[in-house]
């Protein structure tokens, strides 16, 4: 119980530093390997604050979602050059890690 405990703080504090943050302007728009970035923001968002909202549980079709999401950030990632972009969404992928409780 304590270690979901630490899972649902940890988030929390990822998301809200992320509510803080600025999206990278220049990457609205912007779809590095057919992905489009505001989308993948906004979808990882969804998935993060309805897991929040029911402290630690998610559906296995949120699930799904975040998995197929941490997978375009696994392929995005290496190909964003500014130092904005790669911290904001590395933040994403950080919280979508910590979501799906992958160690």
């Amino acid at each position: 119980m304590r270690a979901e405990a630490e899972q649902v703080e940890a988030v929390a504090r990822l998301w809200d530093a992320h509510l803080q943050a600025d999206f990278p302007g220049h990457m609205r728009g912007a779809d590095p390997l057919g992905i489009d970035m505001v989308l993948l923001d906004a979808t990882i968002a969804g998935c993060v604050s309805s897991w929040l909202h029911d402290r630690g549980s998610l559906d296995h079709g949120r699930r799904v979602i975040l998995a197929r999401c941490l997978a375009g950030l696994d392929r995005v990632l290496p190909i964003l050059s500014g130092q904005q972009e790669h911290a904001y969404y590395d933040r994403l992928r950080a919280m979508t890690v910590a979501t799906l409780g992958i160690p």
